[in-house]
């Protein structure tokens, strides 16, 4: 395998790989399918043992995800397939990584009990994790009726239009996506199309960023991808990966329960998703930007002031990251009012009870999984305005990293932090992380005008007008007056 090239945001052009059926293949890949009950998961396994891929490098496991009756492997199935049961817990999630945790290959290959591949599937994805290691490779789907087949039928197709009817399947939406990205290499977040129930990537990658999250039950596989592209890799769609899905998907089923069903897991926890954290006033599992003050000797009153300043901007879905040898203060008897770490313990007990203020003593390399980290002087304090242009402006081209150029020789900075992820996967602990982000997404310095405005020119009070005279009509037209006159006249 090559060392890892720098590509620019989502484009692999420079990445090239074997063509299919001439090269010799050497990574072993562990093919990952849950399956709960699995009434097509013979299907699936005669197609898998079909493949081009040499059988001595891949196994196939198939996750018993609590099936009454438990799983039986049919006779059809690739020489290295086994059944592994879920012992804790259920769902999709839980059984991609108990699969994953059992795996022996060097890539994770994920895939559903419903899909039938094509004989090039694993190979075709694969490949690409031949060249780099960094990279998500996509295979492509079609919905289609179960027809009724067998599995001898499905393992002695030479393709998948012979005994399916694609012309009358329903195409991935994904799809449409990639064709409409250049393949992904135009696209602003590929991660999108990353939904299953076809993928793979390399294992060191599934574990460093923590399997699929067992708490998502809807849109786990969109979650998972975020996450991966928060780590910094690259998604390549391969057209070659060909496969059909056993049944429509579920939004043609019950499209506005599916919508309903996934809302609440991404919405915490993908913060890209601005249109769907439009509740005013809410708070998010994981904020959309991190901001991290170094508060080391720094006076108390001066840290309030940035805190304040910092939650409350224009921008609210934010978390505060207060950093400081908070872990070194001794405990025990002292005198209180004669510690000579006074400050640092009043701002500790000031802060610590605010869910949208952490105190850490260092800060983390990437704010993962929040996409972008705000840092700046303390001293400094943001304007209203401040963090939401810097969002704005990197947003347009997705700018890496926005230097904002202060007076005195310091500066403020909008981390991306796909690019610190990707600049960690690129270089070593001691490289520069911003001439790496300058080649893969870019790195733009500014001038503070835009981003701390001029307070206006306070405007020469208007003149105060002298009330008008009113005029007070006589008393004999008033009502009380000609009242007066009528008892008079009694």
């Amino acid at each position: 395998m090559n060392a890892r090239p720098a590509m620019r945001q989502n484009d692999y052009s420079t990445l090239t790989p074997p063509e299919l059926g001439e090269w010799t293949p050497a990574l072993p890949v562990s093919v990952i399918v849950p399956a709960h009950g699995g009434p097509h998961l013979d299907l699936t396994l005669a197609a898998l043992a079909a493949q081009t891929y040499p059988a001595h490098l891949m196994e196939v496991l198939v996750v018993d995800d609590g099936s009454e009756p438990p799983i039986e492997l049919p006779e059809i199935r690739p020489v290295d397939t086994r059944v592994v049961r879920v012992e804790t817990g259920w769902g999709i999630s839980n059984a991609v990584n108990t699969g994953a945790k059992a795996a022996d290959g060097q890539v994770i290959q994920r895939l559903d009990a419903d899909m039938v591949t094509c004989r090039e599937h694993i190979e075709a994805l694969a490949r690409w994790h031949h060249v780099t290691d960094y990279v998500v490779a996509i295979g492509m789907k079609t919905f289609v009726e179960a027809p009724a087949l067998s599995q001898k039928e499905v393992f002695q197709a030479r393709r998948l239009a012979e005994i399916f009817d694609l012309d009358a399947g329903v195409p991935s939406s994904t799809e449409a996506t990639i064709a409409k990205t250049d393949g992904l290499r135009a696209s602003r977040n590929p991660y999108h199309v990353c939904t299953g129930p076809t993928f793979s990537l390399h294992r060191e990658i599934f574990h460093a960023v923590g399997g699929l999250d067992p708490n998502v039950l809807r849109g786990e596989d969109t979650e998972f991808a975020y996450r991966l592209a928060m780590h910094g890799v690259v998604f390549v769609p391969d057209p070659r990966a060909e496969a059909v899905h056993l049944g429509l998907p579920s939004q043609r089923v019950d499209k506005e329960r599916a919508v309903r069903a996934v809302e609440p897991y991404l919405a915490h926890r993908i913060p890209l998703r601005r249109d769907l954290r439009k509740d005013a006033g809410r708070r998010w599992l994981v904020p959309y930007v991190e901001i991290v003050l170094d508060v080391t000797d720094t006076p108390e009153q001066v840290v309030r002031q940035a805190v304040a300043a910092a939650l409350g901007g224009r921008l609210q879905d934010v978390v505060v990251t207060l950093t400081a040898p908070w872990s070194l203060l001794p405990e025990g008897r002292r005198s209180v009012l004669g510690d000579p770490d006074f400050e640092l313990r009043l701002m500790r007990d000031l802060f610590s009870g605010d869910d949208r203020i952490r105190l850490i003593d260092e800060e983390a390399a990437t704010p993962a999984p929040s996409p972008f980290r705000y840092r700046g002087p303390v001293d400094v304090p943001l304007h209203r305005a401040t963090l939401e242009r810097m969002v704005e402006d990197v947003q347009k081209d997705l700018t890496g990293v926005l230097v904002v150029d202060l007076p005195g020789g310091r500066t403020a900075r909008l981390e991306r932090t796909s690019a610190l992820a990707r600049a960690r996967l690129l270089g070593d602990p001691d490289d520069d992380v911003d001439r790496i982000i300058e080649v893969t997404h870019g790195v733009r310095h500014a001038d503070p005008a835009r981003y701390w405005p001029a307070p206006r020119p306070a405007e020469a009070p208007k003149p105060v007008e002298p009330p008008k005279a009113v005029e007070i009509p006589p008393v004999e037209s008033s009502l009380f007056g000609r009242l007066k006159s009528a008892l008079r006249s009694g």
